[in-house]
């Protein structure tokens, strides 16, 4: 098997990871083809070819993708199309991304509290323990992504942002 072939059977297994974890499967596939590939960038006939997939699913996995963070519209000099990347930092901006749901997470579970009354009510716990879980979360990720950044940084590998990092 050629190196070509192990990586798109391994971004293949990670696609169905991702499917059986409630990612679309088009989605997952397409997102895995941009971030195993040896390209750098890919356009919307390089997918459709190399997935064998219509032009409308690669349209909507581009549109689900983008919105998320986990591909970007990158310029091609002389090219009319429309060319695409799995960005640097991603997986980094995605946790911060995250931080929103959090936070949203934490303010409803604070209602509930309020609305249950009785913090020793069963509703009463476990809204406690929602509480609790999100306020930690939203107190320990943020510093945690940005040890990560710092330690990817000190690699020389980039900011983890894009600015730089290995293109």
């Amino acid at each position: 098997m050629s190196d070509d072939e192990q990586l798109r059977a391994v971004a293949e297994r990670l696609a169905l990871i991702l499917a059986q974890g409630g990612m679309q499967k088009t989605t997952a596939r397409v997102m895995t083809s941009l971030l195993f590939s040896q390209r750098g960038t890919m356009t919307a006939a390089d997918l459709c070819e190399e997935l064998q997939i219509s032009s409308g699913a690669v349209s909507g996995a581009v549109k689900q993708l983008t919105a998320s963070g986990l591909l970007e519209r990158v310029p091609a000099p002389g090219s009319r199309r429309d060319h695409y990347r799995f960005p640097d930092g991603a997986w980094a901006r995605l946790m911060t991304q995250q931080n929103q749901m959090l936070a949203t997470m934490g303010e409803v579970a604070g209602q509930g509290l309020v609305a249950a009354g009785d913090p020793a009510t069963p509703a009463g716990q476990r809204l406690t323990e929602m509480a609790d879980f999100y306020a930690f979360m939203l107190r320990e990720l943020p510093p945690l992504v940005d040890r990560w950044r710092a330690d990817f940084a000190a690699k020389g590998e980039g900011a983890g942002e894009g600015e730089g990092a290995g293109r």
